[in-house]
């Protein structure tokens, strides 16, 4: 499995972890969330490269230059098993990738600064008015 594969995440990848993908690929002591988005990622790539290569294999058996007798019924209806899988595939990786994209921080990402003060919760009241102590009980 060559981790230079190609697949649709790689955009993705560089927006989220900052760099492209090739300085990715190449940073020594990754954390864990890079490696398992670059693992996961290799494994997109595959199965990505599979949906293709049954498509095109598909497209291949249907030209419409090719006689009619060439195609088969079971010919077609194992690719359309092949594309399933492959689709299903395909689907979660994206998924399992798309967790762990959403877990990372993006690399110009801040935590909001919080202030631990008191609440106040008396009211003020407006200027030139008095009150008036009530006796308790009343």
């Amino acid at each position: 499995m060559s981790p230079t594969k190609p697949s649709s995440q790689d955009e993705r990848l560089a927006e989220v972890f900052g760099a492209p993908l090739d300085q990715l690929l190449a940073t020594p002591g990754p954390t864990r969330h890079l490696r398992e988005a670059l693992e996961l990622r290799a494994f997109l790539a595959v199965a990505e490269d599979h949906v293709a290569w049954v498509r095109n294999r598909v497209h291949e058996r249907s030209a419409p230059d090719l006689p009619m007798d060439k195609l088969s019924e079971d010919d077609l209806r194992m690719d359309a098993r092949w594309m399933e899988a492959a689709l299903q595939a395909r689907r979660g990786y994206l998924t399992a990738l798309d967790k762990v994209l959403r877990s990372q921080s993006p690399p110009e990402y801040e935590p909001a600064v919080t202030f631990n003060q008191p609440v106040i919760t008396a009211r003020a009241v407006p200027a030139g008015e008095q009150t008036t102590a009530r006796p308790k009980g009343r």
